[in-house]
């Protein structure tokens, strides 16, 4: 299991991200008071994202977290009523796929469903 992956996010998009995350199904979560204001967590059945505030933050060209989403088409359609770039991408394993830009830039790919168990 993927416990967390954490993101570096300007902090001026702090609240754009918690909204961005919302949207695809994660809620905030308390972070530990060991670590300061630095840090905003959002939680989706066990699963974290970390949101680093930090100037000069960094967004990798190729990486992305990738999210399965409860409603595809609700899902993207409130993602783009919020005014962030989401487009449907190619199928994969006969499931819908589409790329969004969350705040400071990061691309997150939702996904209507997992990928067959290879096992």
């Amino acid at each position: 299991m993927l416990q967390h992956v954490s993101i570096e996010i300007p902090p001026e998009e702090a609240e754009r991200s918690l909204e961005f995350w919302r949207l695809v199904g994660f809620e905030q979560v308390p972070a530990p008071e060991a670590l300061g204001d630095a840090f905003l967590w959002v939680e989706r059945d066990g699963t974290q994202i970390h949101l680093i505030l930090t100037e000069g933050a960094t967004v990798p060209a190729l990486g992305h977290p990738a999210v399965v989403v409860d409603n595809f088409d609700a899902t993207m359609a409130a993602v783009a009523e919020a005014g962030f770039e989401v487009a449907e991408t190619r199928e994969l394993w006969g499931a819908r796929r589409a790329a969004a830009t969350a705040p400071g830039g990061h691309r997150v790919e939702l996904m209507d469903s997992p990928p067959p168990a290879t096992i």
